[in-house]
């Protein structure tokens, strides 16, 4: 099964960008820690990068196509101002768990709503790039009992046959 990690504007900047509030960890690195629990899980795993919010909802609706099973967001900035990333969510129809590297509810005024935090599965905030991988962990388990779910129905209706 296939999760897409979506990284959005300003994401590229880890480790360079404010330092004192999101860390010294680069992107490139959380995306090798993900990929090496998404491989030990037995999970393919993609990575997207946009400072540009129609990127990010076309990487969102490509989902339909390219065998994407879930997504993990961090929308950044996008998080509080997006219809567009929140109506393509809402489209796909594929479970999805946001995360911040810093707790928003924690932040200035305006970073406290999150445009889709009501239609994802889950929203995981304030603990850095433990967010991510905390997020990544809540996927690979809905996804591990969506499998379990359809293998019980395949196997009642084998029996029902």
């Amino acid at each position: 099964m296939k999760i897409k990690v979506i990284h959005g504007p300003n994401l590229n900047m880890l480790g360079i960008r404010e330092v004192n509030i999101y860390g010294p960890m680069k992107l490139d690195d959380i995306n090798k820690n993900l990929q090496n629990v998404a491989k030990q899980n037995g999970f393919e795993i993609e990575f997207f990068q946009s400072n540009h919010e129609g990127d990010i909802v076309d990487a969102i609706q490509e989902s339909l196509e390219d065998g994407t099973n879930a997504i993990l967001i961090n929308p950044a900035a996008l998080t509080h101002t997006s219809v567009s990333i929140r109506d393509a969510i809402a489209a796909v129809k594929l479970p999805v768990i946001e995360v911040h590297m810093t707790n928003v509810a924690a932040r200035e005024d305006f970073r406290q709503k999150s445009m889709i935090s009501d239609i994802v599965a889950g929203t995981i905030t304030g603990l850095g790039p433990l967010s991510y991988h905390l997020g990544l962990v809540g996927l690979m388990e809905i996804l591990n009992q969506i499998k379990r779910a359809q293998e019980i129905q395949q196997a009642q209706a084998q029996k029902g046959n």
